[in-house]
């Protein structure tokens, strides 16, 4: 069929466009099977070109204390060890009392800029002059956020380069908001226009710097003991390695990708827009020039005293939230009600995560705990089913050097040795 196939895809029912896959020869009839075995027909009118659902495992993290409360926290992830991590971590704040989490304000940033700017100076001026008529132009595009007390609350004028950005800080109440500060940012682009300005563009940043969370922690050097090192030893070498990503930007990279690891999975869960999330945290930790850990551990008395700020524009309605029964669900579980209560959680599961990661890089080695969940993902991909997998994975940990070969081989001889090859 050549490139036929693709023709008209998106106009096409869900059942033609996977016959489509297979008329084209990107799919064969096993494949088929399981993708109609994954279907949804209420995603077919989210996404274009729908075929199917692509699950992650959901599991929980427990026993997450967030400024007195315990929550039980939804989170969707493939990646084996990130759970146990996250709920590790958790465990370990919550002997010492739990995280305390501020959210102080919750506003998400429109731009609307310009170009072609003569004389920056006086257009700044001039505009804001005129901040108060630019804001209820902005609050006159979608009404119903200012009745409930949102709405755009603020104008701040940069000078970038050769630009000027106009940028709204609008308050989306419990919303995700996106869409909200899109409409209202274009609304004003569209009377700077009529009053003779160059607009280039106007949209949301994901740099939410005006939505942050700080989460802080006290862990008592008991809670940090393993067999081979002492707790006070164990907190020395954590607020080292913290102070590392704090100088340099390739451990940085992976010390946030750690923190990333936890606030992602939950930010999925919760049906918010992760990568969102994730572009305005990595280019906060670069706010000072130079890219730097976002969680800092230091040293305080018998305490490792541990803190995260980071933008945390997430909602609890509208978008993507609540979309699917399982994002619905995944409320219920939590049983978090508010957008700053959200924030809070997942920042402190992020501060969790990142303690039981850098603990474990402090003494045994990042690979010890993460090797020994991962077999059992590598045993399952090498063929073996459920009643195979713990005693595959049991003999696997008797070796110091494991992959694929080594696994088939040795479920190769269990089955020989049970008959059942």
């Amino acid at each position: 069929m050549g490139e036929d196939w693709q023709h008209g895809f998106y106009r096409r029912s869900l059942s033609e466009r996977q016959a489509r896959l297979v008329q084209g020869k990107q799919l064969n009839q096993t494949a088929l099977e399981q993708l109609q075995a994954n279907e949804t027909t209420q995603h077919d009118l989210v996404v274009e070109n729908y075929i199917t659902d692509y699950r992650l495992p959901e599991g929980v993290a427990l026993g997450l204390v967030v400024n007195g409360k315990a929550y039980t926290v939804p989170m969707a992830t493939e990646e084996p060890s990130v759970i146990a991590a996250a709920s590790n971590g958790a465990k370990r704040v919550a002997q010492s009392g739990g995280f305390t989490a501020e959210v102080k304000e919750r506003y998400l940033v429109g731009q609307v800029v310009l170009t072609d700017v003569e004389n920056p100076d006086r257009v700044t001026t001039d505009l804001l002059m005129h901040q108060d008529e630019l804001l209820q132009v902005a609050n006159d595009a979608h009404p119903s956020m200012k009745k409930r007390g949102g709405g755009a609350k603020q104008l701040r004028i940069r000078q970038v380069g050769d630009f000027i950005s106009v940028d709204l800080l609008i308050d989306v109440q419990q919303a995700m908001g996106a869409n909200t500060v899109n409409t209202m940012a274009e609304a004003v682009a569209q009377n700077l226009r009529q009053s003779g300005y160059h607009v280039l563009t106007a949209i949301l940043s994901n740099l939410a710097d005006q939505s942050l969370v700080t989460v802080t922690c006290h862990v008592d050097f008991k809670a940090l003991v393993t067999p081979a090192f002492d707790g006070a030893s164990v907190a020395e070498r954590i607020a080292k390695l913290s102070e590392l990503a704090q100088v340099d930007p390739y451990r940085a990279a992976t010390h946030n990708k750690g923190i990333m690891n936890g606030i992602d999975a939950a930010v999925l869960a919760s049906g918010n827009d992760w990568r969102a999330i994730e572009s305005g945290a990595h280019a906060y930790a670069a706010r000072s020039g130079q890219y730097r850990g976002l969680a800092t551990w230091t040293l305080m008395g018998e305490q490792l005293i541990g803190g995260l700020t980071m933008p945390m524009p997430v909602g609890v309605v509208g978008g993507s939230i609540k979309l699917t029964p399982q994002s619905r669900v995944n409320y219920q579980i939590s049983e978090i009600q508010t957008a700053q209560e959200l924030a809070g959680v997942i920042a402190s599961l992020g501060l969790a995560q990142n303690l039981a990661a850098l603990r474990a890089l402090a003494t045994s080695g990042i690979q010890a705990g993460h090797m020994k969940l991962q077999y059992r993902s590598l045993a399952m991909s090498v063929g073996a089913i459920a009643t195979e997998v713990a005693p595959l994975v049991s003999q696997l940990k008797q070796y110091k050097h494991v992959d694929a070969t080594l696994a088939q081989k040795i479920l190769r001889e269990m089955r020989t040795q049970h008959g059942t090859n």
